[in-house]
């Protein structure tokens, strides 16, 4: 049973608010609850712990709040589905499990705006180290963490697809790099992965577990919170529904979203902040006026090209329904198999042109060819990339259009709508066919599936990619960090502008999506949070000297 009153109340157990129940529960005089609205992360959940399994939770009313865009202007007026996770430990618990920390030159980025000094990269390293165990890095490697609770393994990428995908790249006139997440991003390299001993490693496991048991904590599933509850311009507590649809109460002296960035703008927006014309269109009483709550929607589209394999040595077979109680057995009993890898154990970040600072192109290299919910394509052997532009100038919006929480807000995206989206998508195309079609593939490449080589000018591929394109599940920037009239979180405090109490922590604060899979930003900034919300002094900057490109080192061969 859960008190009524408590220091620190966390709106959401998923990636940011397992690793902040952590950090905000250390000091045992600090009373913190977790509400959490979707299930618990059992350990016999085949579907969540076994790291192959991920097609299964996604599309599930069980794991996947299952939101959809609204239609697409750009995209044939498609709807785009967006999974996101319903259970402990959030989307990091129905995730890919690709540790991805984005691009130094992201966080110069973040730290160029104006308030956001405190950003940058050399302040935001320190907080990437103390948050992972690298396994793979050198002890002494001043980019990486050594003795964090998420331990990271490097994708092994022994099927000889991975080396010979590598060899191409090269071939291609592109380079190799020895770790994408330490001082050179840019190249193709074996990527680092959420997994443990064979197992999905969610924030929850790595974060949430193993402190689960101290008298100060509290986490409570199947909790969904419909209301932040203010007196006058302060958060006093959340209102939420938990059993039998019964509705509570709980006082806190702070309150910290960490919805994500689909999730918190709807609860602010329902408890009274946001837009106060919108909201007043709704009948809502209006706490503060906070214009940008729901703006600066940013996400990553990808596809997926396709190619059938000459050799058998593809997973493609493991689709096959005969295989799956030999997988699920060698996985149960021995933590090994094809059920024991993400699959995504290697790729690169190359740039499409020379007039971007830092790579736009992000690729997974996969020896299967699969989509996200399981499908492939009528192929015997088969393997594919993800390729997609990584920081796209389109903007979108979270806007609820009901006080009902349990409608979904929505969904605009505003995917292809620019010139730089469109001509960087045609850019991506080609440099990934280019890759593809070199020598050290040839004694695999049985020829290009999808989209097939009947998509070939610019008019076709963008026509391809808006009819086939899904997205790559990175919904970030909604309730972003700043000091200018349009952002939400006070980038010092985390605290929402305008209001007292009342803090966010999750994709949602970051001003600009970074150029690869957000968790691992997602963790930084809830480690970082942390000590701000706390009072704590910051880890002090780091001095280390990342690569940048110069203007001579051209990506073209």
């Amino acid at each position: 049973m859960v008190s009524t009153q408590y220091d620190f109340v966390i709106v959401g157990g998923g990636s940011a608010g397992s690793a902040l129940a952590n950090r905000l529960s250390a000091d045992p005089a600090n009373r913190v609850l977790v509400l959490e609205a979707g299930r618990n992360d059992a350990l016999w959940d085949v579907f969540i712990h076994m790291p192959a399994a991920l097609p299964f939770p996604i599309g599930s009313r069980f794991y996947d709040w299952k939101y959809e865009s609204e239609p697409e202007p750009f995209m044939n007026d498609r709807r785009i589905y967006h999974a996101r996770g319903k259970v402990l430990g959030g989307s990091s618990s129905i995730n890919g499990m690709i540790f991805q920390r984005g691009n130094p030159m992201d966080y110069e980025r973040w730290g160029a705006d104006k308030g956001m000094q405190t950003w940058d990269y050399a302040h935001c390293l320190p907080y990437f180290n103390r948050m992972e165990n690298c396994l793979a890095a050198d002890p002494t490697d001043e980019f990486r963490g050594h003795d964090g609770p998420l331990e990271l393994e490097r994708g092994p990428a022994t099927n000889p697809l991975f080396e010979a995908f590598f060899q191409a790249a090269e071939q291609a006139g592109y380079s190799r790099t020895d770790d994408v997440n330490g001082y050179r991003q840019e190249g193709f390299a074996k990527f680092d992965r959420n997994i443990r001993r064979g197992r999905r490693l969610s924030a929850a496991r790595a974060y949430l577990h193993p402190v689960m048991k101290r008298p100060n904590l509290e986490v409570l599933t199947h909790a969904f919170v419909s209301e932040v509850l203010f007196e006058g311009k302060r958060a006093v507590g959340v209102r939420f529904r938990h059993g039998r649809n019964r509705s509570r109460e709980v006082r806190a002296n702070t309150v910290i979203l960490c919805g994500g960035a689909i999730n918190t703008p709807q609860l602010l927006q329902l408890s009274g902040i946001g837009n106060a014309a919108e909201l007043g269109a709704l009948g809502i009483d209006v706490v503060h006026d906070l214009p940008g709550v729901g703006e600066h929607l940013q996400d990553h589209l990808e596809v997926y090209i396709q190619h059938a394999c000459k050799q058998p040595v593809t997973m493609q077979r493991f689709l096959k329904h005969r295989y799956k109680p030999l997988i699920g057995a060698e996985w149960l009993f021995l933590r090994k198999g094809p059920g024991a890898t993400n699959h995504f154990e290697g790729g690169g970040f190359v740039r499409s042109n020379d007039d971007v600072d830092y790579p736009n192109l992000m690729f997974h290299f996969l020896p299967i060819a699969v989509r996200y919910d399981g499908s492939g394509p009528k192929v015997d052997e088969g393997y594919q990339v993800h390729i997609g532009p990584m920081y796209s100038d389109a903007r979108g919006s979270v806007k609820i259009t009901s006080t009902d929480p349990d409608r979904h807000p929505a969904l605009r995206f505003n995917y292809l709508s620019t010139d730089q989206d469109r001509r960087e998508w045609v850019e991506a195309i080609r440099v990934a066919r280019q890759i593809l079609s070199q020598p050290a593939l040839a004694d695999f490449d049985a020829g290009e599936t999808s989209p097939g080589r009947a998509v070939e000018t610019d008019e076709q591929i963008l026509e391809w990619v808006s009819k086939d394109a899904e997205t790559a599940l990175h919904p970030s920037c909604t309730a972003r960090m700043g000091v200018d009239e349009l952002s939400v979180t006070d980038p010092l405090t985390m605290a929402v502008h305008g209001v007292e109490g009342l803090h966010v922590v999750d994709a949602s604060v970051m001003p600009y999506v970074t150029n690869g899979n957000i968790y691992a930003p997602v963790m930084m900034v809830a480690e970082k949070a942390a000590d701000l919300i706390l009072g704590n002094t910051p880890l002090p900057p780091s001095d280390a000297q990342f690569y940048r490109h110069s203007q001579q080192d051209s990506h073209r061969p």
